[in-house]
């Protein structure tokens, strides 16, 4: 049932910048979500920036920008932040030095070559286990990782995004890169030390400095609490949870007060104020 919009808080003002999720905000599946054309249309006009967010590594940049533009969204490069982008950003800002092993499919890879990471799967080398989605995962990739992190002793283990599963439309995911970084726990009993996916900071920080904007003049709009709502709370922006997605209303209720979206959506063109 939809909830009446006058019974529901819903935006009254504009904000200096808008962040979006993806896949169950923007698009589910190949399919363009109902208002989202609009909506963003709006956007435009008005000349705020827009900026598009997703934990998905297993697509690049300009994979993003050509399903973007095939759906009827209008994108620039600069709009698209991934977690290829801000685990590289990370890995070459902090640990530039460091071999990374990464567990996960081929953006993965390329992204981290492109950004001069030295790469290795010799456990003795490995000073970063990089545990990403990777429906290519296998017992040997586990070894690797079991070496480099309870034999030797030497590297450390982060992961890409900590999300725990990849929904589909129709109800259907896959296993995402938690299980991953859970497998690799359970047989080393190492602790994941970073992750750069929503709700981390780094995506937040990454994105508000590309639109010059403070966290309390923008607002992070998507359809999952754990990750989108928890990372703009987190950070000191408004957020809104969009119902076109993974979580629903009746989720909202059972959060700590300080953890609920600021706004509760039917469809995106509901973030908007009235003309």
């Amino acid at each position: 049932m939809i909830t009446n919009a006058a019974n529901r808080r819903l935006p009254r003002r504009w904000y200096g910048a808008y962040v979006f999720d993806l896949d169950g905000t923007i698009y589910l599946g190949d399919q363009l979500l109902p208002t989202v054309a609009d909506t963003i249309r709006r956007l435009h006009e008005r000349g705020i920036p827009v900026r598009y967010l997703s934990n998905n590594p297993t697509r690049s940049v300009i994979e993003y920008l050509d399903k973007l533009g095939r759906l009827g969204v209008p994108v620039e490069r600069g709009e698209v932040v991934n977690t290829l982008v801000s685990t590289t950003m990370w890995l070459r800002a902090n640990r530039s030095d460091a071999v990374v092993y990464p567990i996960g499919e081929e953006p993965l890879l390329r992204a981290l070559e492109e950004a001069g990471i030295q790469i290795s799967d010799d456990p003795a080398r490995i000073d970063i286990v990089l545990a990403s989605y990777d429906r290519t995962f296998e017992y040997r990739k586990l070894q690797i990782a079991f070496d480099a992190l309870w034999f030797h002793r030497r590297a450390v283990l982060m992961s890409t995004n900590p999300d725990r599963y990849c929904p589909f439309p129709g109800g259907r995911g896959q296993p995402d890169a938690a299980s991953i970084v859970a497998a690799i726990e359970a047989s080393t009993g190492a602790v994941c030390e970073r992750t750069f996916g929503k709700p981390s900071e780094l995506m937040a920080q990454i994105v508000l400095e590309t639109v010059s904007a403070e966290p309390s003049n923008a607002v992070m709009v998507g359809d999952r609490l754990a990750t989108d709502i928890a990372m703009g709370v987190t950070a000191g922006m408004d957020t809104a949870l969009v119902l076109t997605g993974d979580s629903v209303r009746d989720e909202v209720a059972r959060l700590p007060e300080s953890m609920r979206p600021t706004y509760v959506l039917e469809r995106l063109s509901e973030l908007l104020p009235e003309r």
